[in-house]
């Protein structure tokens, strides 16, 4: 395993500095940008000018009567068709997506006939086509692939703009209060919005040419609620993030004779990644989208000569679909690398905890809380167990997988960057169990068993803990007794470090309680500990303070920053967090063959305090 890392010869570096801004990834052009604005900003116009009839007969209705949407009695509907769609173009316009351009260049003629056909509006023409022009100058860049994207994404479109469309449909029954025959009631206005979007005439009477205006709008609603159904049930499916038997292979091949370079490496087998190799097959970068960010975790896998070819790839593909590359949670050689290879900037995010094994003793009196708790909970009848999962028996490790994911503490799933999502897999005989058992008068569902902890392999000699499960009804200090009971079985394992617990921004905690710290330090402390209430920042720092662990720096990679909350939001979503999806009936979700529970490392509602 070579531990070096790659030199760059002249020759090398005068490539690089040709190819960096290519490398440096999918930045928004200023073109892709204006006109994505510029789409946004006619979508608004056009919708208000067909919503509300003060607008119409504002100063700012005679600029939006000569935009795309403006249609004399047709107005209404086609400011509402154009307004929307183009409010939806406007994101993809920007990220330079080929397929919103396609969309943009077919609706602005049609904008342009209908200003022509209806209103005689040479202005409403030239101001489409000024707007087609550049688009399609510009159209060698917007040449990004469409993000990979779920069926299921039809139905939660359905729902999501059928309720809004219901919600701006009560908004355009109730805009015309002068020419309202009676006074309708609430029931009557809703069932008049949905007749409208099947387009249907519903109990709401108008005077005038109003009813023609709510009509043709409702109309224009439901049927912009079809037509986006309808494409995302029926577009080709892009493959979502999962590995193939064959790239794990792959990736287990290069772990076989790398692996132990990163304490993070064993967690690219992640099912749900995704994978780029380097052109020799010697290095990989595996990661997944998020919100438009292309997430790689930990070091590229394999051979620190071949990173630079995967890290090549990593960036090509983020090019070719303008996604933001980014990369959470590398070592300082992969950050080193990473922006040498890209000219990515690197912040450094927290530090990983390491135990050397030879080191460890539970003697002394930096120990003290921890033997003293440890002690306490033997005394209490329990009794711990190590092993390799090849070892246990598959009634066992059914029952383990069953615990692990009852005993999650929160309802959604987390873990990305360090969790490998399941537990007990034939695949990975060589990961480390940790559990602790109590004989009870009442036998739980699970027996005796009360505590889980995992680990996966880190080279050889290694283990990184992945997921810290324990009964409710345990007592304090499961994970403490676990954690020595593993540091303790290790020689047995021949295994000879032991990485913990990941701290986000454990120098600024530690900096920042020391005597003699500045003010901007202990602000930024005092932060950190009122965040802790929700993500565990200082209580994860203390709890693997406790066995004595060297600190290994971690870094984030990102592109500008700027791109940082994006990137953050895009990790918290990863990492399980924050959900943003909407999640579907019971009854609607797919179900697989095995359950794989994931595993979030951190596991925050696991860790007691002494």
């Amino acid at each position: 395993m070579s531990g070096k890392v790659p030199q760059r010869s002249p020759q090398v570096g005068h490539l690089s500095s040709r190819v960096r801004n290519v490398l440096r990834g999918p930045r928004p052009e200023a073109v892709p940008v204006l006109l994505g604005r510029a789409c946004a900003l006619v979508g608004l116009l056009d919708v208000a000018a067909g919503v509300f009839p003060r607008f119409r007969h504002s100063r700012m209705h005679a600029i939006a009567e000569v935009l795309p949407g403006a249609t004399g009695p047709f107005a209404a509907a086609l400011s509402l068709s154009v307004g929307v769609l183009l409010l939806l173009l406007a994101h993809g316009l920007k990220r330079g997506k080929r397929r919103a351009w396609r969309a943009a260049v077919v609706l602005l003629p049609a904008g342009a006939v209908a200003q022509f056909t209806y209103r005689h509006s040479v202005i409403g023409v030239l101001i489409s086509l000024a707007l087609l022009a550049p688009l399609l100058r510009h159209r060698d860049q917007f040449a990004a692939l469409p993000d990979p994207r779920s069926r299921w994404r039809a139905l939660a479109n359905f729902v999501l703009m059928g309720a809004g469309s219901l919600a701006l449909g009560l908004v355009i029954v109730s805009a015309h209060p002068k020419t309202l025959v009676g006074d309708p009631s609430l029931a009557d206005r809703i069932t008049h919005v949905l007749y409208g979007l099947f387009g249907f005439e519903g109990p709401v009477d108008y005077q005038g040419t109003t009813s023609w205006t709510v009509a043709f709008s409702l109309g224009a609603l439901g049927l912009l609620t079809a037509i986006t159904t309808i494409y995302l049930a029926f577009r080709p499916e892009h493959p979502a993030a999962a590995l193939t038997e064959d790239d794990e292979a792959r990736l287990r091949a290069l772990l076989a004779k790398h692996g132990g370079r990163d304490s993070l490496g064993h967690f690219a087998l992640r099912r749900d990644k995704a994978v780029v190799f380097s052109p020799s097959g010697k290095a990989a970068v595996t990661y997944r989208v998020v919100s438009g960010v292309m997430l790689a975790s930990g070091d590229p896998i394999g051979d620190v000569e071949a990173w630079p070819g995967a890290i090549e790839g990593f960036m090509d593909e983020a090019k070719a679909h303008s996604w933001t590359p980014a990369v959470m949670g590398c070592s300082e050689t992969g950050a080193e690398v990473w922006t040498r290879e890209t000219g990515l900037d690197a912040l450094e995010l927290g530090d990983e905890a390491v135990v050397d094994v030879p080191d460890f003793s539970l003697t002394g009196r930096a120990m003290r809380n921890v033997r003293q708790m440890v002690k306490r909970i033997e005394r209490a009848g329990y009794e711990t167990r190590v092993r390799r999962v090849r070892d246990l028996g598959e009634t066992e490790l059914e029952r383990i997988r069953q615990a692990a994911e009852d005993w999650r503490g929160t309802d959604t799933e987390r873990g990305f960057s360090m969790a490998l999502g399941r537990v007990g897999d034939p695949s990975d005989g060589d990961c480390l169990i940790a559990t602790a058992h109590k004989a009870d008068d009442e036998p739980g569902p699970y027996g005796d068993l009360k505590a889980i902890l995992h680990f996966v392999p880190w080279g050889t000699d290694g283990v990184s803990l992945d997921l810290m499960r324990r009964d409710r009804a345990a007592d304090p200090g499961m994970n403490e007794l676990l954690i020595v009971a593993a540091l303790q079985a290790a020689p047995k394992f021949d295994i000879a470090r032991v990485s913990l617990n990941f701290a986000m921004f454990r120098s600024a905690l530690a900096r920042g309680e020391k005597i003699g710290a500045g003010p901007v330090l202990r602000a930024w402390r005092g932060l950190l500990i009122f965040l802790s209430r929700w993500f565990q920042i200082e209580s994860l720092y203390k709890f693997n303070a406790k066995f004595q662990p060297r600190w290994e720096p971690r870094f984030v990679v990102y592109r500008a920053s700027a791109d940082l909350p994006r990137l953050g939001l895009a990790a918290m979503q990863a990492e399980g967090f924050v959900n943003m999806a909407l999640p579907l009936p019971r009854f609607l979700r797919r179900r697989t063959a095995t359950r794989r529970p994931c595993a979030h490392r951190a596991a925050e509602r696991d860790i007691q305090a002494a």
